[in-house]
């Protein structure tokens, strides 16, 4: 299985095709959007895009790793909104309910993850069909929890999506490190080479013996750890969650993945590739924005994206 050897962040950038189409668009929509508009290039869009592209690069992130598996997490949209919306309605303005809400937060997302794990692995059902209930459950116990913005946050918890070190987003320097040490794991931990292996050859895994079972449970409990992380952002960017916050964070999140070479058939792809495809998604809708182009229209494009980019991959692997 060649695919165990492909590694995460470290991935050399010559071999992966996907990542030099992304760094060639980027470069073009610079171009673009400096021509565009003048406010464009100043260093606080930039620094802004930076901001805004945290939710969708953490969502993506554990969407990576699922994908890599070969499977896919439709219920990260309604995750998030049930978390987003817990958070603030829990936190209501108390200062002293921060801490101990955003601990559980993260560890119901984490539960939330395992859960659509087990159910893949007992079921033996695609993800894509056990996720899409599962979101479905979600989205239904968030609408009998609030129909509405549920409470509020103190106003220090801002901080955590617009405060800045050393003139940088906190939240983009939480997003690189992050995707870091996630690279790190894919490239030098055997779990991680597993990962590629579940995706590139079910099968043959099941036969080496490796533990697809924690594999999976793996991936699919940290997806549901990154929508925790993802749904207490946006309550900080937003200062309230809602149970629609999440609503177009379902097909947000697999289009950076696949946009950055990641199969959708799993065993290729890695997290260098997602963070400079979510680059390339905010910084195609800043520019697009500055155009003064409808929010639909933004989310058709993304949606094409995600078709060419499948059928430009999928060919390209056959010809392989």
């Amino acid at each position: 299985m060649s695919a165990i050897a492909s590694s995460g962040m470290t991935r050399s950038i010559r071999k992966n095709q996907g990542i030099i189409v992304v760094l060639v668009l980027l470069a073009v929509l610079l171009v673009f959007g400096a021509f565009v508009s003048e406010r464009f290039r100043t260093a606080n869009n930039l620094l802004n895009i930076l901001e805004q592209s945290t939710g969708l690069a953490l969502v993506s992130l554990g969407q990576t790793l699922t994908i890599l598996t070969g499977g896919i997490d439709l219920s990260v949209g309604s995750m998030i909104s049930l978390l987003s919306t817990l958070t603030s309605g829990m936190i209501n303005g108390d200062g002293s309910m921060v801490a101990p809400v955003v601990v559980g937060v993260l560890a119901l997302g984490l539960v939330f993850g395992l859960i659509n794990g087990i159910l893949i692995i007992w079921l033996k059902v695609h993800p894509l069909i056990v996720t899409l209930g599962t979101g479905a459950v979600m989205q239904g116990l968030v609408l009998l929890y609030s129909l509405g913005p549920a409470g509020k946050v103190p106003k220090g918890f801002t901080y955590l999506a617009y405060g800045k070190l050393l003139g940088i987003p906190v939240g983009a320097i939480f997003v690189v490190v992050v995707f870091a040490l996630v690279g790190w794991f894919l490239t030098y931990f055997r779990l991680g080479r597993y990962i590629y292996a579940v995706g590139d050859d079910d099968t043959g895994a099941r036969l080496m013996g490796l533990p697809r079972a924690k594999v999976l449970l793996t991936v699919y409990a940290f997806s549901g750890f990154c929508c925790a992380m993802t749904a207490i952002y946006l309550v900080a960017r937003f200062g309230v969650g809602q149970p629609y916050t999440g609503l177009n964070y379902t097909l947000a999140s697999i289009t950076p993945v696949v946009v950055g070479g990641t199969l959708l058939t799993g065993g290729k792809g890695g997290v260098l590739g997602t963070l400079l495809g979510v680059y390339l998604i905010s910084l195609l809708n800043n520019v697009l924005n500055f155009m003064d182009v409808s929010t639909h229209y933004q989310l058709i494009a993304q949606g094409l994206i995600v078709i060419a980019a499948v059928s430009i991959y999928v060919e390209k692997r056959k010809r392989v």
